[in-house]
């Protein structure tokens, strides 16, 4: 995994003025450099700058970004992995290139899984490869197939591809969202990088919040619109889209979509389809030049994915690293519940000593959790999932010093229906978001004149028939299968898309590399269209899943009833961010203040019942609300964030 930035200037040539280019594009690389702590170069090019910051996975020496190759009369030529450390500009001469000579230069973000496959495919149609690294196949196969290479790609990426021949720049992104691209153009420039903070480098680019990025913090917040990043006049890539930028204009399309197919397959030739998906892609996740683990809670969905990379490895004579999160007294505070029904614990023993992993308990006190919130922060550029971050945040840090990768079983329940909203008619039948259905709650934590304003529930009505209305379905469907096939579909366009953002920011916050086998377009697409009974076989959740990993795992787990990522039930935690939270709405300088109702925040934290009231999904409730208002009052003033009404 790595961080890529970069700019576009069809007006001038950026050479003209290479020191300024090269610091501001620097600038922008190193401000997201923790994503690839391990090698750092840029490129300036007549109409483009990059920047890479690189982790190492795959051909470590070799790999180097940005990677270019021009044009000679016999083919595209790579150029010398040791230029980029020379700082020396591409010029006329100066380089050894004449200006006729068209170059293409990729920076990328990302793992791609079937890279030896299109690697053959290539070879056999006559390209050359100069390394074994992803880049390259990415590389020359858009110089073989051009913006398709995209869609042939199993993986999950962000990639910036400068094409000097055609004079374009094409940005493109995973299927499902699993890397993160932004963009902005700021007068003649476009600007993209992995992250938020790279953008707000630049010198034209100010921090600046309207109405549209108020409600994504407070009508749908932590989760956001698909290619929503708040701040005004910078957006995402949406998933399964690539970009095209020219100087004559831009040209967005989508490469995937999600169809709507018929499921002719009977339950047991889904349960082996599934089963064989599910391994194959689990398999295909394990390639690494370097040591890899497994995040593994006792779930179904992480175990699985441990008890398959723990079979490879056994198979190259490894044993398989595993970890297990939870919090400081936990034991003492537990509270049983019907979200989260059981302890972890006694299901990592099981897994661990079943599968022979050499496995680590990670922990975390309330004081690390609290003082993480606000790196967190900054991790994400954005007021996320409270301590759900935070604690991810420092968990990671825990295992960077002992692995680079890891798999994860994140995912699994949008995929195969396991949140409690699939089973819950009322949630079917509503006409919202259902982890964040109580709107008059949203409103009322708004101070009436903001409130009036931006108009939370108007815009939350409107992000949700947009999302409704682009949903697969096949003709004549009958309304109970459509209405399973949209909360399959808003799941994973919304919700997978928060957690997924998490997953990323917090582990790449540390240089970490997580990989998602859930995530997979093939086991996807393939679920997506298998009727609900069979995912809820015999009124249990994700029972095809539990079919499918039926012998990968023992009866305890395989039967195990869902919990979801814990979350620490310490009263300490709680205090400190009642403590904060009230400190705050008594200082008339926080900026929460001219956003928030101060009658809310007193209602909040002077009522026990509160404290279980829902804000967003399973997770974020009386204690997290209060964190996620100190985490928007820090990121206002960390970020010098403008309010535009």
């Amino acid at each position: 995994m790595c961080a890529i930035a970069g700019f576009c200037d069809f007006t001038k040539d950026l050479r003209d003025e290479y020191e300024a280019n090269d610091e501001t594009v620097s600038r922008m690389g190193r401000e997201i450099s923790h994503r690839g702590p391990d090698d750092f170069n840029t490129l300036v090019d007549a109409d483009i700058a990059f920047a890479h910051a690189r982790l190492a996975i795959i051909d470590v020496e070799n790999g180097v970004q940005p990677m270019t190759k021009f044009c000679t009369p016999n083919g595209f030529i790579p150029l010398d992995k040791n230029f980029y450390k020379k700082k020396c500009p591409l010029r006329p001469g100066g380089s050894g290139f004449k200006e006729d000579c068209p170059r293409v230069s990729i920076v990328y973000n990302g793992e791609i899984y079937n890279a030896g496959e299109l690697r053959e495919k290539m070879i056999l149609d006559g390209m050359e490869f100069e390394t074994d690294s992803d880049t390259e196949v990415i590389l020359n196969g858009y110089l073989r197939y051009g913006v398709d290479i995209s869609g042939m790609l199993n993986g999950i990426f962000a990639f910036a591809i400068w094409d000097g021949k055609k004079k374009r720049l094409i940005l493109s992104r995973d299927r499902f969202g699993v890397k993160p691209l932004f963009f902005m153009k700021v007068n003649d420039q476009y600007l993209f990088a992995s992250e938020i903070k790279a953008i707000l480098k630049h010198p034209k680019v100010k921090a600046v919040v309207d109405r549209e990025g108020l409600c994504d913090l407070f009508a749908t917040g932590p989760a956001k619109t698909p290619k929503s990043a708040v701040f005004k006049d910078i957006h995402q890539l949406e998933p399964g889209k690539t970009m095209i930028i020219m100087k004559q204009g831009v040209n967005i399309h989508h490469y995937f979509r999600l169809t709507a197919r018929t499921h002719e397959d009977d339950y047991e030739t889904t349960v082996k389809k599934t089963r064989e998906l599910l391994v194959d892609s689990i398999s295909r996740q394990t390639v690494s030049d370097v040591g890899l683990c497994t995040l593994m809670s006792g779930g179904i969905d992480s175990s699985l994915v441990s008890s398959v990379v723990s079979r490879k490895l056994k198979e190259e004579g490894k044993i398989l690293d595993t970890y297990s999160f939870d919090y400081v007294d936990n034991d003492k505070y537990f509270k049983s519940s019907a979200f989260t029904p059981e302890k972890d614990r006694p299901f990592v023993d099981i897994m661990k000593n079943a599968i022979g992993s050499r496995h680590t308990y990670l922990y975390c006190d309330s004081r690390q959790l609290y003082n993480a919130l606000f790196e967190a922060v900054e991790a994400r550029d954005l007021p996320g999932m409270a301590d759900v971050d935070s604690s991810m945040l420092v968990f990671c840090r825990q295992i960077k010093p002992h692995h680079s990768v890891c798999l994860s079983g994140e995912c699994a329940d949008e995929v195969f229906g396991g949140y409690p909203w699939f089973r819950d008619k009322e949630a079917l039948e509503t006409e919202c978001f259902p982890w964040s259905k109580d709107i008059a709650y949203r409103e009322s934590a708004l101070r009436p004149e903001i409130a009036d304003v931006i108009n939370i529930r108007e815009y939350a009505s409107k992000v949700y028939e947009k999302t409704r209305d682009e949903v697969p379905f096949l003709e004549g469907e009958p309304e109970s299968v459509k209405l399973y096939r949209r909360m399959n579909y808003m799941n994973i366009v919304w919700f997978m898309q928060t957690l997924l953002e998490r997953k990323d920011r917090m582990t790449m916050k540390s240089g970490l590399e997580v990989r998602v086998p859930f995530a997979d377009h093939r086991l996807v697409e393939y679920v997506y269209n298998v009727p609900w009974e069979f995912k809820y076989r015999n009124g249990v959740v994700k029972g095809l899943l539990r079919d499918a990993a039926g012998g990968l795992l023992p009866k305890e787990v395989l039967e195990r009833k869902k919990s979801p990522y814990p979350k620490t039930f310490n009263p300490e935690y709680t205090a400190m961010v009642k403590k904060e939270i009230l400190r705050i709405k008594d200082d008339p300088c926080e900026p929460l203040n001219s956003l928030v109702s101060r009658a809310f925040i007193e209602e909040l934290t002077g009522s026990e019942d509160n404290l279980t009231r829902p804000w967003f999904g399973q997770l974020m409730a009386g204690p997290q609300l209060m964190a996620y208002l100190i985490s928007i009052n820090y990121w206002l003033k960390r970020y010098n964030v403008e309010i535009v009404l």
